[in-house]
């Protein structure tokens, strides 16, 4: 027999069970729903419009900064010029009565002619690739800085016979032969006539009108910041190719080639990019950065 006010062994087993089932029940119904995770974030629009903010990031502000400011710059054009003189003067030397006129090749734009106005007028406004619509509307400003050393070489090439022939890639439509020779005029330089000056508005192929004039004349030098000023091989998409290609060539330069400095623009781009004159997009910057390091340190 139970004692009074205690129930059987199975009986507290079974109530047991039946508490334990309610407070489970209870438990779980009052528990909260687990919050919805929340949308990925989506990501950023790509940025076709140039730099942020205040432009310090742009990729351009270096390379201007070098143009506008280094000594070394200005130096690289007094060198080369100077190079370019003594082989005229060589030239000169070798001369024999019946010779054929001796004559320089130049390209203008970076070579003789320096638009830093354009390139500074980029960077206030935010924008880190060539623009060919502003070129085009700064072009007839003529805000062009003459090179350093160019005139003095110029003017011996004057003094001594020598023939200086223009040769220009430009498009800035039915004027464009006419601003070229505006700039060329406001320098002061010689031999600008439709003779001397030509302007390639629908190629940068100049070497067409290189051999042409070479067959009336012996070339000392041709000048130009870009090795298609000089062949037109040079002319590829390819960075190791056209690398290739300059070292084949090697003993020209200083000699027949002499290279002035374009760290902003020009066919070298082409072989990055495919496109002398790519679109500001965030996939170019991109391979901008690939190319700036073919050769990195990996830190360790």
């Amino acid at each position: 027999m139970a004692l009074p006010g205690i129930r059987s062994p199975r009986f507290a087993l079974r109530a047991l069970a039946a508490l334990t089932a309610a407070l489970s029940f209870t438990t779980f119904a009052q528990a909260p729903a687990p919050a919805a995770s929340a949308a990925p974030a989506a990501p950023p629009a790509p940025n076709t419009t140039g730099p942020r903010g205040t432009g310090v990031d742009n990729l351009l502000i270096a390379a201007v900064a070098w143009k506008q400011t280094a000594a070394e710059y200005r130096a690289l054009y007094h060198q080369g010029y100077n190079v370019a003189r003594m082989q005229v003067e060589l030239a000169l030397a070798k001369r024999k009565p019946g010779d054929r006129p001796l004559a320089v090749v130049s390209d203008v734009d970076d070579t003789i002619l320096l638009p830093l106005a354009y390139w500074g007028h980029l960077i206030n406004r935010n924008m880190d690739f060539f623009d060919d619509p502003i070129w085009d509307e700064w072009i007839p400003k003529n805000q062009m800085m003459l090179a350093p050393g160019a005139r003095e070489f110029f003017d011996f090439c004057a003094t001594s016979g020598v023939e200086v022939f223009y040769v220009t890639s430009r498009d800035q439509g039915d004027k464009t032969f006419d601003y070229a020779m505006d700039h060329l005029r406001i320098a002061k330089l010689p031999n600008v006539d439709n003779k001397h000056v030509t302007v390639l508005r629908d190629t940068s192929n100049k070497q067409n009108r290189q051999d042409e004039i070479a067959k009336t004349h012996d070339i000392v030098v041709f000048l130009g910041d870009s090795l298609n000023d000089f062949r037109h091989k040079y002319y590829t998409k390819d960075v190791d190719e056209r690398i290739k290609l300059m070292e084949s060539d090697r003993n020209e330069y200083g000699r027949r080639y002499i290279v002035f400095p374009n760290p902003t623009d020009g066919h070298w781009m082409r072989a990055i990019f495919g496109d002398s004159e790519p679109p500001p997009t965030d996939a170019n910057r991109e391979t901008f950065k690939k190319a700036a390091t073919r050769a990195a340190w990996d830190g360790k």
